[in-house]
């Protein structure tokens, strides 16, 4: 068993997408990311017409959109109950509708285009762990009736093995691959006459009549309008990353006798939560059971592989059918305030700058959103969603939150002035990484199974964070916003737009 994000059986045929080698000089609309956000968005505009050109540094599904579990689900992730308090009930009730609606456009896409990426509907259940009895199932039902779902008390969630206990049980939510629904997109969008480009990493963006978007490369596209979808936005420097905070999630895929586990969405009620949900696998025979949980804080945590064993030794108490694991990965979120999205116009820019970000555990539905969404307001159609997801609420009894949030952003600061990991790096193990410290400098130092060394600046190219080593994936991760880097510091992961300074020892 190896440990990886990328499920390259199930997504392949995205990755190697081609794409042409120069993007052209004009579009009516430039997106910045080629994941669901972006091309969703990219999807519904070339519908109606609109010339858009796709830019992204990596493949297709290549960030976070390629880690997700794929729950398609209108229960809201922070739950509905905490949804009414920060920001009323009316909120709430948009929030289910247009959660459904994003759900209703990818099948309506499955369906249009032809798309095969064994899109369901499934029931979806929320219990609570067998040492939680307070009231919280009963408000909640109360919260999402208000919301306007259609929700049933059961005495308990469909497992054979383990008795969950009462549990909500919420019609008509959905699964499907996202790669291989993405694939389908991208060949709808370009028969459309979209394009995309991977491999360029975007440097510059800048609104305005018409607004121009820069690569590395040296290429410039002018747009009237400009979609930031890089999950964590590269052209906002400190704002909307002051409403946002960056998690890792963990999940792991079991391979499981087909029909021995009912297909169905699953979510408990701890803080963090698990989720669970099942996925096709290559044999006929077989399925993976999908479970996640164990987030943490991204760049806080040094015991990566002991929340593996936690969250493998969960799954294996409540389903001891479990064949052998076929996979491990990680994926980040981005926590917004109020556990909904950033989707509209970017805060201190022009009008014709627009951003997707905050996908709150809820990336896939949101990021099909995006595309009705930021659709309309493109082309200046009125949406009762505007001010639900938009990047410039300030939701007032979140205050606290955002203070706290904040002020562990800023501790994070306090890595200047502590020792280095090792103080040499004749200490750094082969395939793993460590923190050396050079005077006021301090490095990132991995070595390689063969003996070679990579030698960075430990500094986050975003807001001067110093990275940590995550032992796990083999990544440097940014405590302060999120950013990530590979093993020998290429950027992986925004909000930094840039690698890891090269340095020598």
């Amino acid at each position: 068993m190896r440990v990886d994000c990328q499920l390259d059986s199930l997504w392949r045929e995205v990755a190697e997408t081609l794409a042409q080698p120069a993007p052209p000089r004009r579009a009516d609309v430039c997106i910045v990311g080629a994941g669901i956000a972006g091309l969703s968005t990219a999807y519904q505009l070339s519908r109606v017409g609109k010339k858009v050109v796709v830019l992204d540094d990596g493949p297709v599904a290549g960030g976070n959109t390629g880690r997700t579990t794929a729950h398609l689900s209108n229960v809201i992730d922070d739950r509905f109950t905490e949804l009414e308090r920060v920001r009323g009930p009316d909120v709430s009730k948009r929030a289910a509708e247009s959660h459904a609606a994003a759900i209703d456009s990818i099948e309506h896409a499955v369906k249009g285009e032809g798309i095969d990426c064994a899109f369901q509907r499934v029931d979806g259940f929320l219990f609570q762990p067998p040492d939680k009895n307070d009231d919280l199932l009963d408000r909640e039902e109360e919260a999402a009736r208000r919301a306007g779902l259609t929700v049933e008390r059961v005495a308990r969630a469909p497992w054979r093995h383990f008795d969950t206990g009462p549990c909500l049980r919420f019609a008509n939510q959905a699964q499907f691959d996202p790669t291989r629904y993405l694939a389908g997109l991208v060949r709808a969008f370009e028969k459309a006459g979209g394009q995309v480009f991977a491999g360029q990493r975007v440097n510059e963006i800048e609104g305005g009549k018409p607004a121009k978007v820069r690569t590395r490369s040296g290429h410039a596209v002018e747009a009237d309008a400009v979609v930031v979808a890089t999950n964590s936005p590269i052209n906002d420097r400190v704002m909307l990353h002051t409403k946002q905070a960056p998690y890792l999630t963990y999940a792991i895929a079991f391979r499981l006798r087909r029909g021995a586990v009912r297909r169905a969405l699953y979510w408990d009620t701890l803080d963090p939560y698990h989720y669970v949900r099942l996925a096709e696998a290559e044999s006929a025979d077989e399925e993976y059971l999908i479970v996640g949980g164990e987030d943490h804080k991204t760049g806080q945590a040094s015991d990566h592989q002991e929340r593996f064993e936690r969250l493998a030794d969960w799954s294996r108490d409540r389903f001891p059918e479990l064949g052998p694991e076929a996979y491990r990965w990680t994926g980040q979120v981005m926590e917004t305030l109020d556990g909904l999205a950033f989707l509209g116009h970017n805060p201190a820019d022009e009008e014709n700058v627009y951003v997707a970000t905050g996908d709150s555990g809820m990336g896939m539905t949101h990021g099909a959103l995006a595309g009705l969404l930021l659709t309309d307001l493109i082309l200046g159609r009125s949406t009762q969603w505007e001010e639900v997801y938009s990047p410039r609420r300030k939701p007032v009894r979140t205050l606290k939150d955002f203070v706290s949030e904040n002020m562990n952003a800023v501790a994070q600061y306090a890595a200047w002035v502590t020792p280095g990991e090792v103080s040499s790096a004749d200490e750094v193990r082969p395939g793993t990484g460590a923190i050396l410290r050079r005077g006021l400098h301090k490095l990132a130092v991995y070595r390689g199974e063969g003996g070679d060394l990579c030698v960075h600046s430990a500094t986050c190219p975003h807001l001067g964070g110093v990275v940590a080593w995550n032992d796990a994936e083999k990544t440097w991760d940014c405590p302060l916003h999120g950013s990530r880097f590979d093993r020998c510091g290429k950027m992986m992961n925004g909000p930094s737009n840039g690698d890891l300074e090269e340095k020598k020892l």
